[in-house]
């Protein structure tokens, strides 16, 4: 994506010491939850479910699918908390849950688009969600790349979101999408060179 369309998808991405912090936040809690401590998972979910809502928001296109997908990836994720091994990993295992969904949720919208039957509505494109400072120029680049990434696999467009708007890194993005990071990788560059060939005149 240009910087300048890149600068017009909010939010900024968490720096490493902001996601050092986070992990320890987590796995204190975690420790209390599985302990059987209810505040404990009260505030896990107050605490991930703002920024799960805005990741899964931009990786689904729509408001509801993304409301949805985060009330069971939460659901989920607390009831079995006690599985959880690594504490501190809790943010990367709950995306991994929340991807999975956003996965299952996208192989059946390509089959009730093939049957017709698709009656969402994408109400939180890139081009949607842009910033009110975005540049004329911007926003016909968010519309060019909203259609570009209606192309690609569902893998690819979560790997190009994760990596190109929610700054993950190479290893996080692994992580959520348990797979290598040679898979990542590559899934990332076969997106980027899909966008760029659709996007090309």
């Amino acid at each position: 994506m240009d910087p300048a369309a890149r600068r017009s998808v909010p939010p900024a991405p968490a720096t490493p010491v902001r996601l050092l912090r986070v992990e320890a936040e987590d796995r204190d809690l975690v420790l209390r939850a599985q302990d059987g401590e209810p505040w404990a998972l009260e505030a896990l979910f107050r605490k991930h479910v703002a920024p799960l809502t805005s990741l899964v928001i931009r990786l689904t296109s729509r408001h509801q699918d993304a409301d949805d997908i985060v009330q069971d990836a939460l659901a989920e994720a607390l009831r079995d908390i006690r599985k959880l091994r690594e504490p501190a990993a809790f943010r990367a295992w709950l995306h991994r849950i929340a991807v999975n969904r956003v996965r299952k949720r996208a192989r059946r919208r390509k089959l009730t688009r093939m049957l017709g039957l698709d009656r969402g509505l994408e109400d939180a494109t890139l081009y949607q969600l842009a910033s009110p400072t975005a540049t004329p120029e911007m926003l016909v680049e968010l519309k060019l790349i909203d259609e570009a990434l209606k192309e690609l696999s569902s893998d690819e467009r979560i790997a190009w979101i994760l990596r190109h708007v929610e700054g993950q890194t190479l290893p996080e993005i692994a992580q959520v999408l348990g797979c290598s990071l040679a898979t990542a990788k590559r899934r990332i560059a076969s997106a980027s060179e899909g966008l760029r060939r659709r996007r090309s005149p």
